[in-house]
């Protein structure tokens, strides 16, 4: 639903920020520039350094594993990044807006994963009950296995950016540029804040997908594979039960992770290929894309 175009830059400058485009107001996208400056990114690096470093060493040694002191390391170091991101490059006021704009349009959601769900809950159902994925699931250990998650979860996201350039271009051209003018034109910080939107409501999407494998494999798997069978599989002082529920192995939830993660990447592919969910998804965006370029010409016009 749109809402009132604003008619003064204060008005529009409130719109962007309600809209999570903090990137088409001036001061805020100057501000951005200047806090993506070579010397405070490498401030920012050398801070996370000096927090992942020791953190990832201590956790290795608590452990007694390498893998997961690099494990632990890395994921402290991301979310350095995501911090600095969040407040300093106000990535905050963009995930918001788009989190919230998932939320209202779930039932895209739905089409998509009785689309893709089928074909690929048939693929990784084999996986799930052949033996060799548990034998290779019950050698895994934390810092291998999340490692994992976040290589697939880099290569979904590196996907995803590709193709949402190129969509945040083609909607671009769509939205009436003989109409709005050359200020219709999204470029640097515009088309990365508009970029940002639309990857952050698909990872969401993908997300709540990934997790519902997740769920689904945790149950089939708690009501399906016999504790003996799985003994035959795997070396039977290898089948653990952490939580004291024998239904539910370290195993089952290894597997169950590996699996969802895959499933994940599968769907982020599918979501930006299908064309009758990106027909879907971006007519709802379309909307809201023209009339943002709407207000940023006033704004510019007002500016000038």
């Amino acid at each position: 639903m749109r809402t009132p175009e604003p008619t003064n830059r204060e008005e529009a400058e409130t719109w962007f920020l309600a809209h999570g485009l903090p990137y088409f107001v001036d001061d805020l996208r100057d501000q951005a520039r200047r806090r993506m400056g070579v010397s405070r990114l490498l401030a920012v690096a050398v801070v996370g350094l000096l927090l992942a470093v020791p953190t990832g060493i201590g956790a290795g040694v608590w452990a007694g594993v390498v893998s997961i002191g690099l494990a632990v390391g890395a994921t402290v170091l991301l979310l350095v990044a995501a911090i600095y991101a969040g407040r300093a490059l106000q990535v905050r006021l963009i995930a918001t807006w788009a989190l919230k704009h998932s939320l209202a349009s779930l039932e895209l959601l739905f089409p998509l994963a009785t689309r893709a769900l089928p074909m690929l809950l048939l693929f990784v159902t084999f996986l799930f009950i052949n033996t060799e994925v548990w034998m290779v699931a019950s050698h895994l250990d934390g810092g291998v296995l999340w490692g994992a998650v976040m290589f697939f979860a880099a290569m979904a996201v590196g996907f995803l950016v590709v193709r949402l350039i190129e969509e945040v271009d083609r909607l671009d051209d769509e939205v009436g540029r003989d109409e709005l003018g050359d200020d219709a034109d999204v470029v640097g910080l515009e088309r990365t804040n508009l970029v940002l939107v639309l990857l952050i409501m698909q990872a969401f999407q993908v997300l709540l997908l990934a997790l519902a494998v997740f769920a689904f494999f945790i149950v089939f798997g708690a009501v399906a594979m016999d504790k003996d069978v799985l003994e035959a599989w795997i070396t039977p002082d290898k089948l653990t039960y952490p939580w004291r529920v024998e239904l539910v192995s370290l195993e089952l939830v290894q597997v169950s992770v590996f699996l969802a993660a895959f499933s994940g990447l599968y769907f982020a592919v599918f979501a930006v290929t299908d064309e009758t969910y990106r027909r879907e998804f971006f007519t709802d965006i379309l909307g809201e894309l023209e009339q943002a370029l709407r207000v940023r010409v006033g704004y510019f016009r007002q500016r000038d």
